[in-house]
């Protein structure tokens, strides 16, 4: 079946257009929020922006990032579609980039990402293959390969190991002025710009709000979310990589606190739960935002506990305010 854009009746399967609300980017809140908590992390440490702080911050949220954007195309090809396993399938990357090859003497960066990317694009394959072809409800799909990969990581890796990190000698230096870690975020992101802009992005925004009127119209959804895992796949092997630059090595631990993590980020950063709606964009935003959320409750002091339950109400009130924009966004286009 051939793949096209669904225009049913002459119109497209997305929100009415109109109204002040409908101009304003579906990140425009997570935005808001994020503005609000640097200011507040300014003012509890003020050299912040200072001695490369910012930079530093960059890093060791870039793992989180990457994935929040990862999430971002699995929840907006509807149909209940998440991915549980992007934590354990990054760990588990980083368990066979920092565990296995590096000790077994590969050391190239460029042959080091391949593999990682390589990994990744299996494991989006796989998840894929389960949700749109063997018609495996995602939640279940997705929570089986996160335990596999959980428990493989284990059996591979049962000690934290330590890698020569001058390997990864690019990710800390600057191009044209950005740092290169910024600028593998800036790229996943125009990629995914370009994208959203062929029949590919058209279709998943169609599939994700209706997919039985996007099939009926002659889109073929199984490959529409087959590809939407695997997009994911290539996020989570490029996290695989950045988790072995942050730890310095490989922990075969500490992928699975990563997936709950990267989903809340998501839909704090306007995707939606239910499809067809959302972006890369925001989910790297909520990613940061979250990342600053937990620094900043550390910096202060907060014990353990008061970060899981931190985490617990920024989802809930991202449910909240992602279900309240798009009211106000569709109430307004349709004044």
């Amino acid at each position: 079946m051939n793949t096209r854009t669904v225009e049913p009746m002459g119109k497209k399967l997305s929100a009415p257009k109109g109204g002040l609300v409908q101009t304003i980017p579906y990140w425009a809140p997570v935005s808001v929020a994020l503005v609000v908590l640097i200011v507040m992390t300014v003012i509890q440490s003020p050299a912040f922006f200072g001695s490369g702080s910012w930079q530093l911050v960059l890093l060791y949220a870039s793992p989180l990032i990457v994935l929040a954007m990862a999430q971002a195309p699995v929840l907006m090809s509807g149909g209940g579609g998440l991915d549980l396993s992007v934590g354990p399938a990054a760990g588990l990357i980083a368990v066979i980039i920092g565990g296995i090859a590096m000790p077994q003497g590969v050391t190239s960066l460029p042959l080091l990402i391949l593999i990682a990317v390589g990994c990744g694009l299996v494991n989006g394959a796989l998840n894929g293959l389960l949700v749109a072809f063997l018609r495996v409800p995602p939640i279940i799909a997705t929570l089986a390969t996160y335990l596999i990969y959980g428990g493989l990581a284990l059996q591979l890796l049962r000690s934290p190991v330590g890698v020569d990190t001058q390997t990864f000698g690019w990710f800390y230096r600057t191009t044209v002025g950005i740092p290169n870690m910024l600028l593998i975020i800036v790229v996943f992101a125009l990629l995914w710009g370009l994208l959203m802009r062929t029949a590919y992005g058209r279709n998943l925004r169609a599939v994700g709000s209706n997919d039985r009127a996007s099939y009926t119209a002659g889109i073929n959804v199984t490959r529409v979310r087959f590809t939407a895992y695997v997009i994911a796949g290539l996020g989570t092997g490029i996290a695989g990589i950045l988790l072995v630059i942050v730890l310095g090595g490989a922990d075969a631990t500490v992928g699975e606190a990563y997936t709950l993590q990267a989903i809340s980020a998501a839909v704090l950063g306007g995707v939606s739960l239910l499809g067809g709606r959302g972006g890369v964009v925001g989910a790297a935003i909520g990613g940061l935002l979250i990342f600053l959320i937990q620094n900043y409750l550390t910096a202060t002091g907060a014990p353990s506990y008061v970060l899981q339950v931190a985490f617990g109400v920024v989802l809930i009130a991202a449910i909240v305010v992602n279900g309240g924009w798009e009211f106000l966004r569709t109430k307004g286009g349709r004044q």
